[in-house]
């Protein structure tokens, strides 16, 4: 079965006061109180009504920096190899990325957002109200990731992934 070509077109643009990946945040736990924008194209602005009633919001965008995949990784919170669709390293097949932020406020097209673990001007493709009910399933194990997760917090991006 051959696979086809997919293409997305971004709906706007997250902007965070990360300039590149070296030294930031490693996922949304660990970017507490940074603060960001994602400013939506005017064309798809009417897709934010009814937006505001919620807290969170799950933002799915384009790893735009990323020119190759590997299929083996060492993460941030290890010091072991691991297959790259057992971790949130950036070298995928299919570069997306997705982080849970806090929703502040909308302005126009403009949403203010914190939590922010994302290189400024990303391309957004996406984004989605995050529903607890929906979203957060009961009795859930994080394979290696249960051993270190308390150590995210402290860790920061370096280049092993540029």
């Amino acid at each position: 079965m051959a696979i086809d070509t997919v293409e997305y077109l971004p709906i706007g643009r997250i902007l965070s006061p990360f300039t590149k990946a070296t030294g930031m945040p490693i996922q949304p736990s660990a970017a507490k109180g940074v603060q960001g924008k994602v400013v939506i194209q005017a064309q798809f602005q009417s897709g934010l009504n009814d937006l505001d009633g919620f807290s969170h919001l799950i933002l799915i965008y384009d790893f735009d920096r990323v020119e190759e995949y590997k299929l083996t990784v060492t993460p941030f919170l290890d010091d072991q190899e691991r297959g790259v669709f057992a971790t949130r390293a950036p070298l995928r097949p299919n570069p997306i990325g997705l982080s849970v932020v806090k929703l502040l406020k909308i302005q126009g097209n403009v949403l203010e957002i914190e939590n922010v673990d994302v290189i400024d001007q990303t391309p957004l493709l996406d984004l989605k109200p995050y529903v607890p009910y929906f979203d957060r399933p009961e009795g859930v194990r994080a394979g290696w990731i249960d051993r270190v997760k308390d150590e995210v917090k402290d860790k920061r991006s370096d280049e092993r992934f540029s």
